[in-house]
């Protein structure tokens, strides 16, 4: 039964507030599974892909072919979840990844064209496009405005509890079994699991958009972002970060020709950011809400650029280790900050829009983010390019606080009265 009462003593923080209703259980032990199944996918895709074709080029165009739809896609995916049942879209979309997973796993038992894996990539894409905005409106179905900061910080604990095991379950199976076929079964049993789940949910729908799909609706996300300043900040902070900060994709550089730790460090540093961010969230969790939430947002992420530079530079391995484990960190604070403003300060009925704009921002900022370190590393060298990246993130830090007084003045996360 789904609790609506909370009955934690007045002034009292209850860390675990979200987690006592039990819609959102369901949600977020869902999207854990389906998380897990898309980091050992990811994982796996990579691994056969280089097995087939030991080519660089050929692992480039994995991002590439599922980052372009969620480009064209988001903005008419975020209105098609204003204007229908987004439950509905979620269902839709779960089965359209289990298809494309299904199609994986024949075509990797039968070694089939890589055209048609490439093509099962891009279908992953399209569905993700248009699950992306939908799945971030189900958050205020399940629990009370209130509870938003601890249902992000949840969200985010489980995202990261998944990158960290995927990967390593992924590695564990091929290890065992020579092969990657089983993989993306359990990447299809995972969809099926999470729409049950799904439907399983109970909590309240929330208003939808009753405008008609034009050019102005489709730009309304846009619109409201550039008129809420604290929203338009925080993704502004985050995107920059990441396109800056490069440590994360320069890795193998560093692991092979920096510290010289080999594959075994590089595996420790991949998941460095993952285990910082997860003890983060744990630490949020537990914390009174924020009082300061701007300025501890601009803290963060200067920070995470003085951290960047401090990888850059070393050239001992804990060092390096442990700045990665910072980075994550003060990254997840930056992630559950505009997580949570995207929930409390967007109405209910453009929820799917402004995700919709918020997909393009992250995956834009992801992708060209990695190419933006490859190639100044081809032009300057890693360091120079870490190190410059980091200086470049503080530098967005000082304009941002600059630009829009409204994040340095941000007290509180809470719902607008």
């Amino acid at each position: 039964m789904n609790s609506q009462i909370d009955n934690t003593p007045e002034g009292r923080h209850d860390p675990y507030a979200a987690l006592r209703f039990l819609d959102f259980r369901l949600l977020l032990i869902g999207r854990f599974i389906t998380s897990f199944g898309t980091e050992m996918v990811s994982f796996a895709i990579a691994w056969e892909l280089w097995l087939r074709t030991h080519s660089a080029f050929a692992l480039g165009l994995v991002g590439l072919v599922q980052v372009v739809p969620v480009i064209l896609l988001s903005l008419p995916a975020g209105h098609v979840a204003d204007q229908y049942n987004r439950r509905r879209i979620v269902l839709i979309t779960q089965i359209s990844f289990g298809l494309c997973a299904l199609g994986l796993t024949y075509l990797s038992y039968t070694q089939g064209s890589l055209v048609l894996v490439y093509l099962c990539l891009f279908g992953i894409g399209v569905a993700r496009s248009f699950n992306d905005p939908a799945s971030s409106t189900l958050v205020p179905e399940t629990v009370p405005p209130h509870l938003f900061s601890s249902a992000a910080t949840w969200n985010s604990s489980s995202w990261h509890i998944a990158s960290i095991l995927g990967p390593a379950a992924a590695g564990l199976i091929i290890a065992y079994s020579g092969n990657v076929t089983i993989i993306y079964a359990f990447d299809a049993v995972g969809a099926i699991i999470f729409t049950i789940m799904l439907s399983m949910i109970k909590g309240k729908q929330l208003p939808l958009a009753r405008k008609s799909a034009t050019w102005a609706s489709l730009v309304e996300g846009f619109k409201f972002m550039r008129d809420t300043k604290v929203i338009l900040a925080a993704i502004t902070l985050d995107m920059f970060a990441v396109l800056f900060g490069g440590a994360v994709a320069l890795l193998p550089i560093y692991a092979t020709d920096i510290l010289m730790v080999g594959a075994q460090g590089m595996g420790l540093m991949r998941a460095a950011p993952s285990v910082g961010a997860l003890l983060m969230a744990f630490v949020i969790a537990h914390l009174q809400p924020m009082k300061n939430a701007g300025r501890i947002l601009l803290l963060a992420v200067a920070g995470f650029g003085i951290c960047t530079i401090i990888f850059g530079l070393s050239s001992w391995f804990w060092l390096s280790m442990l700045m990665l484990v910072l980075l994550g960190a003060l990254d997840n604070i930056s992630v559950v900050i505009r997580s949570t403003l995207l929930l409390t300060q967007t109405p209910d009925e453009m929820r799917g829009r402004i995700s919709g704009v918020n997909s393009i921002f992250i995956g834009v900022s992801n992708e060209l983010g990695g190419f933006e370190s490859g190639f100044a590393a081809a032009l300057f060298g890693p360091i120079i390019a870490v190190v410059g990246g980091g200086i470049g993130t503080i530098l967005v830090v000082l304009a941002v606080a600059k630009y829009w007084p409204e994040m340095r003045n941000l007290k509180t996360l809470d719902v607008p009265e």
